[in-house]
């Protein structure tokens, strides 16, 4: 092997651990990378922040998702095996979804899912977020951008807990955040909010595409979908049965304090229909989805550790 090549490898050597490889995702201050671990030859994906273009409100937006993955660890989220440290950046190591986002996906199907194949993958998406909930924490920006497939499962799991934010049941938030087409009417208000209901909003928004193929507020610019967001002004096709429309109408509403809980979702005559949806993901699933890097956990204190130094 030549120098070059030696000192290429070590360059995209994370730790010792891991080989950088294509990257899959860029952002704001981050890209995400496919990578492997050096010794299991796993797949992992990492995603690769620059503390230097870091400023005070994208550290704390970095410690808030850092802090609410290793809260939520269910098998419908993408979990995060550890954070490596280094002085200029920083490493999420990140479960990998083989199969692309569910935007992609929804896009390939011009008219929107059968139902029977919509129920399955929303009530993957609703166990996730009621066990978000549960664990006080709202997601804040869900879209089927944020849902990653694994296909070896045949399920999708929620990810990028950027916006995310540990809340206190009964006390309302007050940062607006999130994507605009996905966004509750009181977020682009600026109103303090419940923390759950606007991401019921957003799962109501989901659940429309996945049978539509379509958002129901995308306008030709962005006022006229503040606009038609703010009306809760969207139709449904005919085709959509009454029981999947009813349930999209007790989600997308305009007051908060009338949209369904999460509960009353799941417990709604649509989502309850059966189907050859297995309701439980298996334990032994999600054990088995983990590399063999470790299957420990890092300390909270750890990772709050690390984020300090940042």
């Amino acid at each position: 092997m030549s120098s070059e090549r030696r000192l290429s490898d070590l360059r995209n050597l994370v730790s010792g651990l891991y080989t950088l490889g294509a990257t899959i995702g860029t952002g704001h201050f981050a890209v995400v990378k496919l990578a492997r671990h050096v010794f299991t030859q796993k797949e992992v994906a990492v995603k690769v922040i620059d503390k230097t273009k870091l400023d005070d409100i994208s550290k704390a937006h970095l410690f808030q998702e850092v802090m609410c993955m290793k809260l939520v660890q269910h098998p419908n989220v993408v979990r995060l095996y550890e954070v490596i440290d280094t002085p200029n950046k920083l490493y999420l190591i990140l479960e990998f979804g083989d199969g692309g986002d569910m935007y992609d996906y929804i896009m390939r199907h011009a008219n929107g899912l059968n139902e029977s194949t919509a129920r399955r993958y929303f009530r993957q998406i609703c166990r996730a977020l009621k066990y978000c909930h549960e664990m006080h924490v709202c997601h804040r920006d869900l879209k089927p951008e944020n849902l990653v497939f694994f296909e070896k499962q045949g399920i999708v799991k929620l990810t990028d807990f950027g916006f995310s934010n540990q809340f206190s049941p009964g006390k309302k938030l007050l940062t607006s955040c999130g994507s605009l087409a996905y966004s509750a009417p009181e977020i682009l208000l600026g109103d303090p909010y419940d923390a759950p209901a606007v991401d019921i909003w957003s799962l109501g928004v989901i659940l429309f595409m996945l049978v539509t193929g379509r958002a129901p507020f995308q306008e030709a610019n962005d006022s006229e979908t503040v606009m038609m967001i703010l009306d809760c002004c969207y139709k449904l096709p005919p085709n959509i049965s009454s029981e999947c429309q009813n349930l999209i109408h007790h989600m997308i509403v305009r007051e908060p304090e009338k949209r369904s809980t999460l509960d009353e979702v799941m417990s709604d005559i649509w989502y309850r229909q059966c189907d050859d949806d297995n309701e439980d993901v298996e334990d032994q699933h999600y054990v088995d989805s983990l590399p063999l890097i470790s299957h420990k956990t890092i300390s909270l204190d750890d990772h709050e550790s690390i984020l300090q130094q940042m």
